[in-house]
């Protein structure tokens, strides 16, 4: 520690006023862990350095109206003066007008910087929400910041496989795979885990802690002394774990869509939670459905509905859609109708129109794109680096079987699929973490805000309130009855008026609160009409 002080001279004494004021993840009376030091330094350093504002790379896909800049990391934050990485930033500046008064001045209160989740998403697209009418106020007052994560996109990128092989189809997906395919996984998870040793050396490297210390150097080379965040999904979980390591560094922080914290849960028992709620929501799905038979025909009950969908998944393992739709990516394509409602009207459409002898809506929706095998190969490369080094997992397949078997009895939608995609974390090599005891007691942070759908299948609703429990302060709002993956800033006026209020404001209602749900998809939104059936 003394070492790093000399090496960066006089900054020396700043980092240790910094880690005066942020205790980060060390027992009190403790000297500082060597990364707690190392994030004083790395943010001392982009303080100091700020960024370099300029036109995107291609590569981003962003309009010119968004700048870009990186901000340098150290790999091991218990080596600072080590190799460095560069994460990508994007932002708008705030636009300072009004919404509804184009002639009224709005004051800056500085940056907002949001992660979509993941892990393995990249949120550089965010400041482009500005232009949306949800986010317009919040766009008047705060410069929109999004960034991509360690290992994701440009930012140190991570890569376990070659792309081609990552979406290669078609593919099969038993609800309750025999002995034989469950062997062909465990040799495919064996050789995953392999690969994404051999090809990244700092592997152990891109974890939740990492990512927590990330957003603090992100925050310092923003200029910024406290930090205003909004996390989605797996974006709640480490800016939990960032409230838990830098309490002083919060002015305010969304947590939309949250995972459940408890290190019990982080993270093989939070998979198996997600399975199970999965299948709730594929439940409302096909009730959805069933509900507009007039409209899909697929069946005027949830059970007409399955069997409408276990026909096509049978006719799928004979014959593949286009060569390249099987079972696999059937699943695949509607699993997103278990996130998102607004894939409700194309998916049934697609498995409708199927039926009715037209294969191309399936195709066109469930069809592997070469020109996404890249980013798609990344985001579950860092997906899995960032799971797998978190936390404990079960090393032996038996534990698998058995709890995966019995869940399918009653969710097998997506039970199994899910296992074979964490199932690499059986067989990691790379150093496991602990992962952090996520509260804050009463007056350790400033208040703040949980979002949550009721019936949200990715992050089940129990993890928000296990959130609520554990810090002091925050408070919950619920979407009931619905069950889209993160609210904030969508169709809900309920729910973006509580969002507004504490970003504009710092005003938040009681302990929770609770909003209707949005307005149900109609049949035909969000398809062509030349997709709906006809009637032969």
């Amino acid at each position: 520690m003394r070492a790093a002080a000399v090496r960066y001279g006089t900054a020396g004494s700043l980092v240790l006023t910094a880690l005066v004021a942020a205790p980060a993840g060390s027992a009190k009376g403790a000297p500082p862990s060597p990364e707690t030091f190392g994030t004083a330094v790395a943010a001392q350093r982009a303080e100091a350095a700020g960024i370099h504002w300029g036109t995107c790379a291609k590569a981003e896909g962003l309009p010119p109206s968004i700048k870009c800049g990186t901000v340098s990391m150290p790999l091991d934050y218990a080596r600072p003066g080590g190799e460095q990485i560069k994460l990508t930033v994007s932002r708008t500046k705030a636009t300072g007008k009004a919404a509804d008064k184009a002639d009224k001045k709005v004051t800056r209160q500085g940056s907002l910087v949001y992660n979509p989740g993941g892990p393995g998403a990249s949120g550089t697209y965010f400041p482009m929400v500005g232009m949306m009418p949800e986010w317009k106020h919040i766009a008047a007052a705060y410069d929109l910041v999004g960034y991509a994560p360690r290992g994701v996109g440009r930012s140190a990128p991570l890569s376990c496989e070659d792309p081609k092989s990552y979406i290669k189809a078609p593919t099969q997906s038993p609800t309750h795979p025999d002995a034989a395919y469950k062997r062909e996984r465990i040799a495919r998870a064996k050789a995953y885990a392999r690969g994404c040793a051999a090809r990244n050396p700092g592997l152990r490297h891109y974890t939740t802690l990492n990512n927590a210390r990330d957003l603090d150097v992100l925050r310092a080379a923003l200029g910024e002394r406290k930090l205003t965040f909004m996390g989605a999904s797996y974006g709640t979980y480490f800016g939990a774990v960032y409230a838990t390591l830098f309490p002083s560094h919060v002015r305010r922080m969304v947590f939309d869509s949250a995972v459940n914290p408890d290190p019990r849960q982080i993270w093989y028992g939070n998979n198996l939670d997600q399975s199970a709620a999965f299948e709730r929501r594929w439940a409302d799905f096909r009730s959805w459905v069933a509900k507009h038979d007039k409209t899909y025909h697929l069946g005027g009950t949830p059970e007409q509905v399955l069997r409408s969908y276990e026909k096509v998944r049978a006719e799928l393992v004979r014959k593949p859609a286009g060569g390249k739709v099987g079972p696999g990516q059937l699943q695949g394509a509607y699993l997103k109708a278990g996130y998102y409602d607004d894939y409700w009207p194309m998916r049934a459409a697609a498995l409708s129109a199927y039926l009715k002898g037209n294969p191309k809506p399936l195709i066109e929706q469930a069809a592997p794109e070469p020109k996404t095998a890249a980013e798609e190969e990344n985001g579950n490369a860092v997906y899995t680096a960032v799971e797998c080094n978190d936390a404990d997992w079960p090393t032996d397949f038996a534990t698998w079987d058995h709890d995966n078997t019995r869940l399918a009895r009653t969710a097998p939608f997506e039970t199994w699929d899910n296992a074979w995609m964490n199932l690499p974390c059986a067989y990691w090599k790379a150093p496991r973490q602990q992962p952090l005891d996520v509260r804050a007691a009463d007056g350790e942070l400033p208040p703040t805000l949980i979002l949550a759908a009721e019936r949200d299948a990715a992050t089940p609703y129990e993890g928000a309130r296990e959130l609520n429990r554990r810090l002091e302060g925050s408070v919950l709002v619920t979407e009931r009855g619905a069950g889209t993956h993160g609210i904030g800033g969508g169709p809900n006026q309920c729910v973006n008026g509580h969002l507004n209020a504490y970003l504009l404001h710092g005003e938040l209602p009681g302990r929770r609160a609770a909003c209707a749900p949005h307005k149900e998809p109609s049949p035909t939104s969000g398809i062509r009409a030349a997709e709906l059936p006809r009637e032969r």
